[in-house]
């Protein structure tokens, strides 16, 4: 250990201790002063501050700070250590500089952005545009409240050389659990530039496997929170992930960061919700049977299969036509008489509901027309009349009324759905339009509907016929959108959500790379971007992946160039492990082969191995073979809401998003992943959830996009055969 590091630890010993002190002291305090109760809203004020100062502190109480910058503000002639902290912790003594600095506060961001020089580095504060000296960054490790760790990744007044990635590898080398982790102390500073982007707008972002696209994506909405806070609010904001797995697996990172309340859900949950849908959606396996279970059988793939159909804009500008069309004839036909010789002209009522009204949607304009009518009956009621007549009068009126009020068209979204389908009877739909819906998808639409299913592609059309007839609330309105694994998103649920939240402000994320439901999802991200303003949407690509190991990533990369060719390949970090092995199963057979995989792969320091099958049914009969041998997996279906980590066993179309220590890939054969774009991505997918080895079983040949040996620079990736230790 060299003095100078000794130094510094010993400094950063002493300054944690003090730390620790303070926060101890003004927690105690707090937990001291009585709870207030009552109802005086001053008080209950006071008190929500003191409570949110207890949370902040107690999460600050274990780990309060993992990074230190020294900056010297030009013309301050003052360098002051900063230190940056989850949660931002400030000292009791007016006028002192805070204890702890709260990542998201401007002068944090020079922690992220500054990678060295001697060059001065700025921030931009709320002041204007701040200047000064970087003299140190420094990594800090603390775990219940103990230093751990301490690196210097910049020190302008040593002469060694800085090593900005040591941290960084460090970090990354650790193993996994079963939830993503904040990234705080690791922030790169192309992450902490999107992190930071401006509020309204559309960011999207193309990432690459484990560039860590969705963490940034959970960091900028804690971000804005912080920078906003005045104009957005936690309950106001909205995560859709691809399924409750995957929600779960996330659900940690917002709570560490102290923004626990953001709303976190699919979009089909959404969408039923908000149409106050009780039925139960038609099950998604038959989809994934179609297009993952039988590789040689699958349908051709164009703009006409009925997800890429109904997720389109052209789908969608058909509803919207079809019901402006309906506007027209919405009014019922000849005038009203709620009794013989008072007739209210249909004249009059056209003008109620095609001008007076029109501002409103076609439900909305229904309700004040018929409420209308009422008031005109009990106008006309009020004139001279013997009681027995206004009696009998008011008893036709009622039975009138109700028969007009039927002749009105139904704006329920799912009868007017299948309406449009010819499910249901009235609503008629001009051949003209029709005729624009391909003929499968309106026989099996009609189908369907008929017999009340209900698809997860039919639920764009379903809320957007909602908006239209009924428009949107207040209450239904977001401040921030979240868009994740965004390339299975279409451009029709984009448009839709666009319309649910203010000034365009969404963060858009995904990676076409695993495009593996390319029947649902985009193919490029121009059919998303071109649904905003210019000037309000911005791209961003990140092409550093920070899961995976060089030579797993330069493995994956060659899948992309022989298998995809348009592919965005991956820049790894500098960390090094094994190369990816490819074995053939021999003539031990394949499960027994896999479960020697896991004997050698499980006796080693891993918290997750797991095995990825080509379909649902193949990983079903192995679990079965491999649990009757006292194996004990987890088997993934599709079908849990949650992900209990240990070791697992899933198709690889269902371990998108998620990630493991190992991944032996089976099957890795000319029968199971054919020629094609398609099938490469999917195996891309499968060899990138892989943080530290990646093992491939093949019977047979493999596909050629899979059987490279080396990168691009000539050097060895891929080993043919097991590790010395485990030939038997």
């Amino acid at each position: 250990m060299s003095d100078s590091f000794q130094s510094a630890y010993q400094e950063e010993e002493y300054r944690l201790a003090r730390t620790m002190e303070e926060v101890d002291r003004q927690l105690t305090r707090l937990r001291n002063f009585p709870v207030y109760t009552g109802h005086d809203f001053t008080e209950q004020v006071l008190e929500a501050g003191r409570e949110e100062r207890r949370n902040a502190l107690s999460k600050s109480a274990q780990q309060p700070y993992f990074g230190r910058l020294d900056f010297e503000e030009q013309g301050s002639g003052e360098r002051k250590p900063l230190y940056i902290g989850k949660i931002g912790v400030d000292r009791e003594e007016i006028g002192e500089h805070p204890l702890v600095i709260d990542w998201r506060a401007p002068v944090a961001s020079l922690f992220y952005s500054f990678t060295g020089g001697e060059a001065s580095a700025t921030y931009e504060a709320p002041e204007g545009l701040i200047e000064g000296l970087v003299y140190l960054k420094r990594n800090v490790v603390i775990r219940q409240r103990i230093l751990e760790r301490v690196a210097d990744t910049y020190n302008r007044d040593s002469d060694q050389p800085a090593v900005s990635d040591e941290f960084l590898v460090y970090r990354l080398g650790e193993n996994k659990d079963n939830k993503l982790r904040d990234i705080v102390s690791t922030i790169q500073a192309e992450q902490d530039q999107i992190i930071r982007a401006a509020r309204n707008t559309a960011l999207i972002i193309q990432g690459v496997a484990g560039s860590g696209k969705t963490t940034v994506a959970l960091h900028r909405l804690a971000f804005l929170l912080y920078q906003y806070k005045e104009q957005v609010s936690a309950e106001k904001m909205v995560i859709f992930a691809p399924n409750h797995m995957f929600l779960d697996y996330i659900s940690d990172v917002l709570p560490e960061l102290g923004v626990g309340d953001i709303q976190q859900q699919t979009f089909p949950d959404w969408a039923m919700n908000l149409l106050g849908l009780d039925m139960p959606l038609a099950d998604a396996s038959e989809t994934l049977q179609t297009w993952f279970e039988t590789p040689a059988a699958r349908p051709e793939l164009n703009d006409d299969v009925p997800g890429r159909y109904k997720g389109s804009i052209r789908f969608m500008e058909l509803i919207r036509e079809w019901l402006s069309g309906m506007e027209e004839a919405s009014v019922p036909d000849g005038d009203f008489s709620p009794w013989d010789g008072a007739v209210l002209s249909k004249q009059e009522i056209d003008n109620w509901f095609g001008t007076e009204y029109k501002h409103y949607p076609l439900a909305k304009r229904k309700e004040r027309v018929m409420a209308r009518v009422h008031r005109w009956i009990e106008m006309e009621l009020k004139k001279p009349m013997p009681d027995t007549v206004r009696k009998e009068r008011k008893k036709k009126a009622a039975t009138r009324e109700k028969s007009y009020a039927k002749k009105w068209p139904e704006y329920n979204p799912l009868t007017l759905y299948k309406q449009l389908f010819k499910a249901a009877k009235g609503g008629a739909v001009p051949a003209e339009l029709s005729s624009l819906i391909p003929k499968a998808i309106m026989k099996q639409t009609g189908a369907d509907l008929k017999q009340d299913v209900i698809r997860e592609e039919d639920l764009p059309a379903l809320v957007y016929i909602h908006t239209l007839v009924h428009d949107i609330e207040g209450t239904e309105r977001f401040d921030h959108v979240v868009i994740d694994e965004a390339q299975d998103f279409s451009p029709f649920h984009v448009a839709l959500l666009d319309q649910f939240v203010k000034g365009h402000s969404f963060t858009i994320l995904g990676d076409l790379s695993q495009g593996i439901h390319e029947y649902r999802g985009v193919h490029t991200w121009e059919e998303m971007s071109s649904l905003f303003p210019e000037e309000q949407n911005a791209y961003f690509a990140l092409t550093r992946s920070y899961r995976s190991t060089m030579e797993i990533i330069d493995y994956a990369n060659t899948i992309l160039d022989q298998g995809v060719k348009s592919g965005i390949t991956a820049i790894p970090v500098f960390r090094s492990g094994d190369p990816v092995r490819t074995l053939a199963y021999g003539s031990e057979g394949r499960t027994e082969s896999l479960e020697r995989a896991l004997k050698v792969l499980t006796s080693k320091d891993y918290r997750t191995v797991s095995i990825l099958t080509r379909t649902l049914r193949e990983a079903e009969e192995l679990h079965r073979e491999l649990q009757a041998t006292g194996w004990e997996l987890n088997l993934i279906d599709g079908g849990k809401k949650q992900y209990s980590g240990g070791h697992s066993i899933l198709p690889v179309y269902l371990s998108k998003g998620l990630e493991f220590d190992v991944a032996i890939v089976a099957d890795v054969d000319e029968q199971h992943y054919l020629p094609g774009a398609g099938d490469a991505k999917l195996l891309y997918v499968g060899c990138t959830r892989a943080l530290h080895e990646l093992w491939l079983f093949h019977d047979g040949d493999m596909p050629a996009y899979a059987a490279a040996t080396h990168n691009p620079e000539g050097e060895q990736v891929t080993i043919q055969g097991w590790p010395d230790e485990a030939v038997l």
